[in-house]
């Protein structure tokens, strides 16, 4: 019989990515895929360092993988591995841990400690390179989901946000070859898989570091116009893009697209002027402005999504509420709001200024709660209109779901004949769970 191997995903769209290309390098190995919540021999958990509750669920997973096969072997990628390696490996049921570098050669790790005669009782065997040493590119693409996949393109970053562990985990920005990325897209296509999400650490810096140089080959524009053009590719969406990099270009094409869809996701951070210089963001909130009044200039349909951190040191009352006002204002769809929370070897850990917990608690709920009725409004906006849904597969309380192309999420009974089939319906009214409902055209 085969060895199995499970796999559990923390984190972004890039991790889910990450997941999916290393899952494939253990089928290559003769390893079956199962559940995390089933016996397997090797486990792997993918880990993420942007939010503390990322960090505090690790020892969480690790407790499930052993209760699921206490023999198994277990261990942990990503951006965690590479930032606290040896953290990691101290936790009681860890066996290996894989820094930036070496996450992509798990297969060997693994199959040297499965032939080992004896497991050793120390704490996890640690390989995590110094992160100045990721300075190459390797491809990845999830197709977990039937209906859609992560493609990265990029990955890294080259930023110095103060508050963002990111550039330490992941190394300096570089991309992926065009041809690669062409390459990957048309695989996927070929799988029936209508939708791809393109995704990286700041994909807006595409074309920065192919081949581990600095060297610009192409730019983003140049990999969204080819992409436009693959056949066979249903639906294309741009994960969140920097608004410093979302060029009027990149919109206009957006705009007369064949494939990529009315929605995007630009963060912001802060609505305040002097917390951005604070955090070391590359533009001002007028930018911001600028570029959402450039997409629903020519979408006026579009759907755009937006990250906000609450509690960062110095933001007092006045400064939240200068970027609470400027967010009511703004004619966005929803809202990603993370609380702040101190990470080591980031400038912000060292500011003063500290906001108090219950007050960083208070300031993320009502920034949710504006969430909430910023997405009723827009949903509330698109009653009547015509749109394309892309239907997921799973029964969820007997009904089936899935998302129009200017993100908008609807629900109808299931029926599983419409499972990652592309539909077009009219929207009729909202639902008591804020959901859509339509009829079909």
């Amino acid at each position: 019989m085969n060895k199995k191997v499970a796999f559990y995903t923390l984190g972004c769209k890039l991790n889910f990515s990450e997941t999916s290309t290393i899952a494939r390098s253990f089928n290559n190995e003769g390893f079956d895929r199962v559940d995390f919540n089933e016996q397997a021999d090797v486990y792997v958990i993918n880990t993420c360092s942007v939010t503390e509750n990322a960090d505090k669920r690790f020892k969480t997973i690790v407790k499930q993988a052993q209760k699921a096969n206490p023999d198994a072997f277990v261990a942990a990628v990503g951006c965690y591995a590479q930032l606290k390696p040896h953290e990691l490996a101290d936790v009681n049921g860890v066996d290996l841990v894989l820094g930036a570098t070496e996450k992509f050669n798990i297969t060997s790790f693994i199959n040297d400690l499965l032939n080992q005669p004896e497991r050793s009782k120390d704490p996890g065997e640690v390989h995590s390179c110094n992160i100045d040493e990721a300075d190459f590119y390797i491809g990845s693409y999830s197709i977990g989901d039937r209906t859609r996949a992560f493609l990265k393109v990029q990955d890294g970053c080259d930023y110095k946000c103060t508050y963002c562990t990111i550039p330490l985990a992941r190394g300096i920005s570089r991309s992926d070859t065009m041809a690669n990325v062409l390459s990957n897209a048309k695989a996927i296509s070929e799988q029936n898989i209508k939708e791809i999400v393109l995704t990286g650490v700041n994909i807006g810096d595409y074309g920065k570091g192919e081949f581990g140089n600095k060297k610009h080959e192409h730019t983003f524009l140049d990999l969204v116009t080819e992409l436009d053009n693959v056949a066979g590719i249903e639906r294309l969406r741009i994960s969140s893009i920097e608004p410093n990099l979302l060029k009027n270009e990149t919109i206009d094409l957006v705009a007369k697209s064949r494939a990529f869809v009315p929605h995007f996701h630009i963060p912001l951070q802060s609505g305040s002027n002097y917390i951005l210089k604070k955090m070391k963001r590359r533009y001002m909130r007028e930018l911001y402005v600028d570029r959402v009044s450039k997409i629903k200039g020519v979408m006026p349909h579009a759907c755009i999504g937006v990250d906000v951190i609450v509690g960062f040191p110095g933001e007092t009352e006045a400064y939240f509420l200068e970027t609470y006002n400027f967010l009511n204002e703004l004619d966005i769809a929803y809202l990603h709001v993370f609380t702040y929370s101190e990470r080591d070897n980031t400038e912000a850990a060292n500011m003063e200024g500290e906001v108090p917990n219950n007050v960083r608690s208070k300031r993320s709920k009502m920034l949710r709660g504006l969430s909430v009725k910023k997405r009723r409004a827009f949903y509330e906006s698109q009653l009547d209109s015509n749109k394309t849904v892309l239907f997921e597969s799973e029964n969820k309380s007997g009904y089936i779901y899935g998302f129009t192309e200017n993100y908008i999420k609807v629900k109808t009974p299931w029926n599983p004949e419409l499972v990652n089939t592309l539909q077009d319906v009219q929207l009729t009214k909202i639902d008591d769970d804020g959901l859509v409902r339509f009829k079909f055209l």
